[in-house]
Formats: C-alpha cells, structure tokens, sequence
C-alpha cells in the first residue's frame, strides 16, 4: 500500500551548507533501497518533507527522523493512502527556500517564508507541488542528469 507522510521539523541549530549536503546525501543513498520517494523542502532552521512509499518503509524513516538529534519539534503534518505517487522523480528532490521567489511562498503562507507549522497541511502540499511545476526542485549526484 502507497501512502504518503508530510511532517516539519527544526534543527536544533542552524545547518550550514555541508550539514545538509549530509542529509540530502543519505536520503539519495537510502531512499532507493526502500522505495522512497519524496521532496526535502527547507531553510537552515526549517524542514518540509514528503516522502512516499510503502507503509512500514515511510513509517520506519518517519520514526528516525524523530530520534535524529538534529531535528526537534517534529510534526506530522499529514499522512494519507495514495494511488500515485507526486513525487516519483526523485529518491529525494531538494529545494532550498533561500533560492526560490518569496512570492511563491507568499502565495502559500502569510509571512512569505517556509513555516510549514502555520500552514495547513493541503497548502504545505500545493506548495511543493506548486515548486515541481516551477521546476525548483533539484536532484544531486546520481539524479542530477534527470533534472
């Protein structure tokens, strides 16, 4: 069975470029082994994640994100079955809100900066969709000739 998780979390401090390369690279590394799918969405304090897959496999990932050190305050924003994936394009798409349009964001949150904490679920969703459709998405290493 398909399902698909959406959640937030902070860093415990703030991430620095190499950090996050870090888990970005593990998710590249481990996604594909499960059959993951998903998109990383984030600032250096904040994180929007999807991730689709089976069950137990997003489940399993979903509970190591909340054991991670470097998150706290994580929240299931929304969990769902799902026919198809959205995200199948990559084991794990990135966008780094700094590098996109803030009225992008502004369309989706009321300060025009990723807060997926005062964003209702669905918009936390149409916002990555929405960055799909504008081609914000980003693929490293092994994806980077799909993108």
């Amino acid at each position: 069975m398909l399902v698909r998780l959406l959640y937030a979390s902070r860093a415990r401090q703030p991430l620095g470029a190499e950090a996050l390369d870090a888990i970005f690279d593990t998710s590249l590394e481990q996604n594909p082994r499960h059959g993951i799918t998903g998109v990383l969405c984030h600032s250096d304090t904040t994180f929007l994640q999807a991730l689709e897959g089976d069950r137990d496999a997003v489940s399993r990932l979903f509970l190591n994100i909340g054991r991670d050190p470097r998150h706290h305050d994580v929240v299931l924003l929304n969990y769902e079955e799902i026919a198809e994936r959205a995200f199948s394009d990559w084991s794990m798409g990135r966008v780094n809100t700094c590098k996109i349009n803030a009225a992008t964001l502004l369309r989706f949150s009321a300060q025009g900066e990723l807060d997926p904490y005062r964003m209702p679920g669905a918009a936390s969703l149409a916002l990555l969709r929405e960055l799909i459709a504008g081609a914000s998405i980003v693929g490293r290493s092994a994806e980077r000739g799909r993108h």
